[in-house]
């Protein structure tokens, strides 16, 4: 399996960020072609050394592979997220992370 992890730093409008986010964005990354599973994090973010966090959402998306990731954001619909995520944050306003995961 492979993740997506997305950390979504605190938006200036943060109800407006959240009503684009849920009723735009996660209908448009649902239909990412190899998608298994998308959480969203719950409530607030708190960094574990008590210091505030400027995160304000975190998104985990699931596939089988780096390789299925690779193609779901090649695709038509892949465009069209990576186009809706500029217009709703800034390339600084976001950090993204791809990686394989395996059992400890």
């Amino acid at each position: 399996m492979a993740r997506m992890i997305v950390v979504w730093r605190k938006p200036q409008d943060a109800r407006a960020f959240e009503e684009h986010y849920f009723a735009t964005h996660v209908p448009l990354a649902k239909r990412l072609p190899g998608l298994r599973k998308y959480e969203v994090s719950a409530g607030a973010i708190v960094a574990l050394n008590g210091a505030p966090a400027d995160t304000h959402l975190i998104s985990i998306l699931h596939f089988d592979s780096l390789e299925v990731i690779k193609r779901a954001f090649a695709s038509p619909e892949g465009e069209a997220c990576a186009r809706d995520r500029q217009l709703m944050a800034p390339s600084e306003a976001v950090q993204t992370f791809l990686f394989e995961d395996r059992d400890a």
